[in-house]
């Protein structure tokens, strides 16, 4: 549900954004609400995963040390033996 906030801000800095807003072609109430947005998040909200990747997730770990590029070279070699 959208409220209406009233702020008190310098004149130079509206124009400033305003102009911003536009250049990013949306709301200053909008760039506003995804600041805030961002600034009062807590650890948990701003690393969410999706239920789509959650359910395509195989629970396999991968050490931190893996070349992948040597082992998507051996994996090629042995393809094409």
């Amino acid at each position: 549900m959208d409220t209406k906030l009233t702020l008190k801000l310098d004149e130079n800095i509206i124009k400033r954004a305003k102009k911003l807003a536009q250049d990013k072609q949306t709301s200053l109430s909008r760039m506003i609400e995804n600041y805030l947005d961002f600034v009062t998040r807590t650890e948990e909200d701003a690393f969410q995963i999706t239920p789509f990747v959650k359910s395509i997730s195989t629970g396999i770990k991968v050490p931190n040390d893996l070349d992948y590029k040597k082992e998507y070279a051996n994996h090629i070699s042995k393809k094409h033996q």
